[in-house]
Parts: C-alpha cells; structure tokens; sequence
C-alpha cells in the first residue's frame, strides 16, 4: 500500500518536512504571539498549532507514499464479471479500439475506465487526476480524496502560520534597522502568503471538480478521451450532482466500477 521512503522522491520529501519545521521554530524564536502565550505559560495555542503542523506532516508522507490505485495485474474481465454487457460497451462511441479491448502501450495491461499511464510513476492509475511533483506521487483512487484533506489542513497551517508571522513584528526607527531585526519573519511572512494562495486555488479547483465528478486529467483532455469526446461541453457521464459526488468521494471506499456508472445502472463496489 505504501511506497518505499527513501525511494524516488526522498529529497522533496525532506525538503519539505526540513522547510516545514524551520519555519515553525522561526515563529517560535521570534518575538510572535506564539512565543509569548509559551512564555506566559497559555500552552493551548503553541500546542495546537504544533500538533497541526505535526499532522500536515503526516497526512504528506500519508500522500506521498500511499498507492493511489495502481493496476498492478491484468483485470480484463472485472469489468464483465461485475455487470457491463458486451452490448453496453458497443454502444460507447468509439474511434480506435474499444474500451473493453484498450490496453496500455508502456505496460500492456488492461486500462479500467478513467484510469490512465503515468509516465513519471511508470504505472497505470484509477480514477487518475494528476501527477502531483509536490508529493512525488500520482493522485489517483485511494489518495486523492486524502490529497483534498491534506491540502486543506496546509491551508489553515499556513494562514495561521502568516497570522502569528504577522504579529512579531517589532518596531525600529529606520529601515536598516527594521530589515536587520524582521528580515527573516518577513521572508518567511512572504513565502506563507505565496504557499497560501497556491494552495487556496488547490483545495478551491479540486473541490471544484470533485462537485462534478471529473477528474483534472479529464477536465483538461476531454477532448482527447475516449469516453468522453462524443459528450457536450457540459455533459459528463459520471456527474450524478454535487452532493452526491462530494459524498461519494469523501465518505464512500472502495473501486468504483466507472463502466456502470457510465451507464447511469449505479455504482458497484469491490
């Protein structure tokens, strides 16, 4: 389920975990709200932030090793053996091959329906979104919707995080002198300002997109997919409204046979 540690992507993974608790200690060395509240013994706050910190961490490593669905075996049959009739797939527009006959060129296995190669991860992947360079992972299947989570707990870290960079401020009577005493914290106030507003557009797109049931990868090539180049600008197969889309993939587990969803007969799950 999960990847090797020290395999590719070992240094990301600990450029970010090493940026991640110096910037921390740097809210605690200066003169901020946090380090006040620590002298003055109110320990709720600097504890609470820590432990979010903590859990950002680990919902990170979480993301970044965890198998996000890839097809390690030839499943040509699943599809049949769950429902999906030979008659259904010929009613999927197609241009080349059909969808039940498709195979990956780079690993000659049968590609499930929404699941797609990524050439970095050298695998196919369900349900595949994105080949995210941040956790050097794919988000697909079983960590896109913990990739979600993890982008809003590093949102309230880092607002939170800006919001006690802000209040360590000190005052000095020139500019020199304000840089020499708030260069850091203000290099640091900046850095957070930038990560937060990258990650705000984050959480915001890929909510987005989990309200309608797509995935970026179809978002951005949908005119170049299969299963959905015959569909209108606004049609998608798989959309069944956004309550129910968010509901789905934050509270239901399992594979998703895409293909009876694709026929409006429901969704089954392995």
């Amino acid at each position: 389920m999960f990847k090797n540690v020290f395999g590719s992507g070992f240094l990301v993974r600990t450029a970010h975990v090493i940026l991640t608790w110096v910037i921390t200690l740097i809210l605690f060395l200066h003169d901020t709200e946090l380090r006040k509240q620590e002298e003055t013994g109110q320990l709720v706050q600097p504890v609470l932030f820590v432990l979010l910190v903590l859990v950002s961490v680990l919902l990170y490593f979480a993301v970044s090793l965890m198998d996000p669905g890839f097809i390690l075996s030839d499943d040509s049959d699943m599809q049949f053996t769950l429902g999906v009739t030979e008659e259904q797939q010929d009613m999927i527009p197609q241009t080349t091959k059909s969808l039940r006959q498709r195979r990956c060129g780079h690993c000659l296995l049968q590609q499930p329906m929404r699941s797609k190669h990524c050439q970095t991860c050298q695998h196919c992947v369900r349900r595949y979104d994105h080949h995210c360079p941040w956790i050097e992972n794919c988000v697909g299947e079983r960590n896109h919707r913990w990739f979600v989570l993890y982008l809003v707990i590093q949102l309230i870290v880092l607002l939170w995080g800006l919001h006690i960079a802000l209040t360590g401020f000190s005052y000095r009577p020139t500019w020199e002198l304000w840089l020499r005493s708030n260069g850091m914290l203000l290099a640091v106030a900046v850095l957070m300002a930038v990560l937060s507003l990258i990650v705000l557009l984050l959480v915001g797109s890929h909510l987005y997109l989990v309200s309608l049931n797509t995935t970026t990868w179809e978002f951005m090539s949908r005119h170049r997919i299969s299963y959905l180049k015959h569909c209108g600008a606004d049609e998608n197969p798989f959309d069944r409204g956004p309550f129910h889309n968010l509901w789905v993939f934050f509270c239901v587990w399992g594979t998703v046979v895409w293909e009876q969803v694709y026929f409006r007969e429901g969704t089954d799950h392995v």
